[in-house]
């Protein structure tokens, strides 16, 4: 079988042992590649198979989603519902600097596994991961009816935070780059931005989109960071401080409150099928997982989510 790894030659599907090992053995159906995964490629990173954005079914036909966070349940972190925060050795993600789904086969602990809504296939399934991200990002600022939402980015991560803030039913204004991108936004709903808004999520993970958030939020209004900053990030300082901005944090996703973000999305994927549709632009079969990367790697290839099918 066939793995998606980091080679001297760069990132390509190689030959791999068919995984052993206690856990749920799931054909993967459908993995996406993640800003994350593009920057470990350009970086070279290897020695563990891509992919933590993942869906497939298991022997007896049953489709699944996997939530890929491997944590304890048992220390404080987990105990609130903040499994993404657990603190015990061994915790991680599948798929960072462990094996992930970019492959055949992949054996994963029951836990991970989180049941198919009807009306959401197996094969835009993998999209529950990133959307969990971003409803995560959204329910971290806490927004109240009336508040105004913008979403700075509009990559798979800044859409699908559009379509969270929505479908928890506020207005949502997207800044992005790429035309491509402000086509997707406008199908999902989403307006160009105007004024001052109470929250602003940064989906991007830039510096120059940091301050954007900045001179889009209001005094006394939130920036939820959830791009991925890979060295330092600087606030804006005049604005932050004139403004008295405050700044959170959003990490993947949690199990607050007896309830599993995850499940939430793919609620909202199974009844909103045109999410999937508008974000996911572009498919590849696993040998071809060189090409992928390129695409996911080039926004003018109009790429926006790219996904691998072993």
């Amino acid at each position: 079988m066939l793995a998606v790894r980091s080679t001297e030659s760069g990132v390509r599907a190689v030959p791999v042992d068919r995984p052993s090992g206690p856990g749920v053995r799931l054909r993967v159906a459908a993995a996406g590649i993640c800003g994350t995964d593009v920057s470990f490629a350009a970086m070279g990173l290897g020695g563990f198979t891509y992919g933590h954005e993942m869906a497939g079914t298991t022997p007896d036909g049953r489709a699944w989603a996997v939530e890929p966070s491997i944590y304890c349940g048992r220390c404080a972190e987990c105990e609130r519902g903040d499994v993404q925060r657990c603190d015990a050795e061994g915790h991680g993600v599948l798929g960072i600097f462990r094996d992930g789904g970019m492959t055949s086969e992949i054996v994963v602990p029951e836990f991970t596994l989180l049941p198919l809504p009807a009306g959401l296939p197996v094969e835009e399934a993998c999209l529950v991961e990133p959307g969990a991200v971003a409803w995560h990002g959204v329910r971290r600022a806490r927004p109240v009816a009336g508040e105004r939402v913008a979403v700075v980015g509009g990559g798979s991560i800044g859409l699908l935070a559009a379509a969270a803030a929505r479908r928890m039913g506020f207005e949502v204004d997207v800044e992005a780059r790429y035309d491509h991108q402000a086509r997707a936004a406008g199908k999902l709903g989403a307006g160009h931005p105007h004024g001052l808004y109470d929250v602003v999520i940064d989906a991007a993970g830039s510096p120059a989109a940091l301050a954007r958030c900045a001179e889009l939020a209001r005094p006394g209004g939130r920036v939820v960071v959830v791009g991925v900053y890979f060295g330092a990030a600087s606030f804006p300082g005049p604005a932050s401080l004139v403004k008295e901005l405050a700044y959170l944090n959003a990490m993947a996703y949690d199990h607050r409150d007896g309830r599993r973000e995850f499940a939430d999305v793919a609620a909202m994927l199974a009844d909103q099928p045109e999410i999937a549709e508008t974000v996911i632009t572009h498919r590849f079969p696993l040998a071809d997982a060189a090409e992928a990367f390129r695409v996911a790697a080039d926004r003018s290839t109009g790429s926006i989510k790219v996904v691998l099918h072993p």
